[in-house]
């Protein structure tokens, strides 16, 4: 397997998930601004030209983050990555995934925008992201991880993008759960392995 990620971006959760399941695979960085690999031209890879992709043995690609992790617990099931298809807690793991990626995710890469100024993304923090932080820290209060089942595979996507914080200048000091979530995340040794692979010291 290749995942091609992107330093820095939301390629982290899926390499955290693989090396949770003990998987083989080969990392490729993809250059943002030419949009080539060492392999050429990333574009013949995915034609979205975003990461991550996941390519398998077989030369399929997997895009979009959320997919691609649910792939990696669907096919590692003994790892529990995710409850079981079917069952109850499943569709809570999914409501989680869903909500990372359209609530969190992009609310983060707003403010990566150029098109904005300080101010903006000042106000856009204030009334925006700062319910979810709120919501949240209630909800992780109570629970080590996401769900009651423990670690998964959401987890590791919201720990990917609560690291982007510190660049985007969101002070997540007022959240005590949040700050242990990421205290706990951040002593794994799959999550330690991926910060090691981009090279990425968050200290």
């Amino acid at each position: 397997m290749k995942l091609y990620y992107a330093i820095g971006s939301c390629g982290l959760a899926p390499q955290i998930a693989l090396r949770e399941a003990e998987q083989t695979f080969d990392l490729v960085k993809v250059d943002f601004q030419t949009k080539t690999t060492v392999e050429g031209d990333y574009f013949k890879v995915t034609p979205k030209g975003f990461v991550p992709a996941l390519k398998l043995a077989d030369g399929d690609v997997i895009t979009e983050g959320a997919v691609v992790l649910q792939w990696i617990a669907d096919n590692n099931p003994e790892r529990k990555l995710l409850p079981a298809p079917g069952s109850p807690q499943r569709y809570r793991a999914l409501e989680w995934l869903n909500y990372i990626a359209t609530d969190m995710h992009k609310g983060y890469a707003t403010l990566f925008s150029p098109f904005l100024d300080d101010a903006s993304k000042a106000r856009f923090i204030e009334g925006n992201l700062s319910t979810r932080f709120e919501y949240l820290d209630g909800h992780l209060s109570g629970s080590d991880y996401l769900l009651e089942t423990g670690f998964s595979v959401a987890d590791a996507y919201l720990y990917n993008v609560l690291t982007w914080s510190p660049r985007v200048n969101i002070d997540l000091s007022p959240y005590a759960a949040i700050q242990r979530f990421m205290m706990r995340m951040g002593k794994r040794p799959s999550v330690l392995a991926s910060l090691e692979a981009e090279g990425i010291s968050l200290s």
